[in-house]
């Protein structure tokens, strides 16, 4: 037998369990937090709390917002105090357990109710998030295997984000909203069995105690302490300051992205009187407002293995691949477009609606800018962070996405002062200039982290 011929391994069985955990809780998640939106401003005739667009906007903004705050807190807990394997499936049940406030909120017509959910979604994420990813890696012996393991687990993320979008939708409009948030919470009790006995059965000892409890410390206590005390290099600061400029871009970025929803919903929805702006209807079949999610997760599903091919064969190419920059560039950019294309139909629909083609334009292009802007941060932040302050540097992507998903519920009710075209195209104009400045300082950049 040819011992140069190699084996194609396969993944851990436990693999798996993380990653349709993984499924089951965004199938919930992208489901609540159009529910939220929908919910909170529909009248209380129609099953709804009967606040405003702007109430709405802002408890959805919260629920994006603290989710990205919480994971920090939660893997803090499972690196050195709480088993990981204790934290994951606590998370899935507080998350059922919010859900479930949720269906008494419809029940009961509770904004309290409300809150309490977000609040109890925001600490079960914060639990589970990052510590399903972190048993997940440490379940493979075979470490060159992580890229193209995280890489289908971002796929489970996917198909759960499509999925509960396409489906919750004629949950919400035939049985009502009460229900809809009663099946997000049975589906974080399933998720809460799957990684109980899924666990049990394929994780072994992995995640029984604190991460950092079972990590060995090649440096002595002694030399982690002097190399912690000494300051940063020029270089480093260099570096620093880099991650910290770019940083600043992705707030600018996310803000803009989750906007996108609330005009889509309120604006030009069809589950609004004063909405309606464009024509939803496909023969006699009115397309649910929730599969402008759909069509989020669709795209990153089905172009994810196109861009990766697009960047392979420009790597491969005399000029070589862009520049880390340059994408980040790129992705505002489509940004940007895609809030052109939003002013644009308007305008263009007068007095009348818009073909529903104009929101799948729009719908693709931020799919598409987020499909090139998400990747590059951790990976950037990974590349150039000082490793003494790597934690500390980690810390600060998701930081600025909690920065975002608490602004742009207040952006959204402040561009409402204004008409629509004016105000959405100004904000599609100063993203295409963030991202052409991006792409002029490209030089810059890469001398500092070089």
């Amino acid at each position: 037998m040819d011992n140069s011929l190699k084996t194609k391994k396969k993944y851990p069985k436990g693999f798996y369990v993380c990653a349709f955990s993984f499924t089951l809780e965004r199938m919930a998640f992208y489901s609540c937090k159009w529910l939220i939106a929908l919910f909170v401003a529909k009248t209380l005739v129609e099953g709804g709390l009967g606040l405003t667009d702007a109430d709405g906007a802002k408890m959805s903004a919260n629920l994006v917002a603290f989710t990205y705050l919480t994971p920090i807190i939660g893997g803090y807990i499972a690196d050195r105090w709480v088993s990981p394997r204790i934290c994951v499936p606590l998370g899935t049940l507080l998350m059922s357990l919010g859900y479930l406030c949720g269906w008494q909120s419809a029940t009961q017509g509770s904004v309290a109710m409300i809150w309490l959910m977000i609040i109890l979604v925001s600490i079960g994420t914060g639990l589970f998030k990052g510590n399903v990813s972190g048993i997940n890696g440490r379940l493979f012996e075979d470490k060159d295997q992580l890229d193209s393991a995280f890489t289908i687990q971002y796929s489970f993320v996917n198909i759960g984000s499509f999925i509960g979008t396409t489906a919750v939708s004629f949950v919400a409009y035939g049985i009502g909203f009460g229900p809809t948030f009663l099946v997000c919470a049975l589906l974080l009790f399933l998720d809460t069995l799957w990684l109980i006995f899924g666990g049990r059965a394929y994780f072994g000892d992995i995640g029984r105690k604190p991460f950092k409890i079972n990590e060995t410390n090649i440096e002595s206590e002694k030399d982690k302490q002097k190399s912690d005390s000494e300051p940063l290099t020029k270089q480093e600061k260099h570096r620093v300051a880099a991650i910290f400029l770019v940083t600043l871009f992705s707030v600018i970025f996310w803000v803009v992205w989750y906007l996108t929803y609330m005009p889509i919903m309120y604006h030009w929805g069809p589950d609004f009187d004063y909405a309606n702006k464009a024509n939803w209807m496909i023969g006699n079949f009115t397309v649910p407002s929730a599969w402008f999610d759909s069509l989020n997760a669709l795209c990153c599903i089905i172009f994810g293995p196109v861009l990766a091919a697009v960047w392979t064969k420009r790597a491969n190419s005399p000029k070589g691949d862009l520049s880390m920059f340059k994408k980040t560039a790129l992705g505002m950019l489509l940004l940007g477009i895609a809030f052109v294309v939003m002013a644009g139909a308007e305008v263009i629909r007068g007095e009348g609606q818009a073909n529903l083609m104009w929101i799948v334009a729009v719908g693709i292009l931020m799919s598409l800018g987020e499909m090139v802007f998400s990747p590059l941060g951790n990976s950037f932040i990974s590349k150039f962070s000082p490793p003494r302050v790597l934690g500390l540097m980690m810390g600060v992507w998701p930081f600025a996405i909690f920065i975002a998903g608490k602004s742009y519920g207040y952006l959204y009710e402040f561009l409402g002062k204004y008409s629509f075209a004016p105000a959405y195209g100004i904000v599609g104009a100063i993203v295409l200039v963030c991202g052409i400045i991006l792409w002029s300082l490209d030089k810059k950049f890469n001398t500092l982290v070089e």
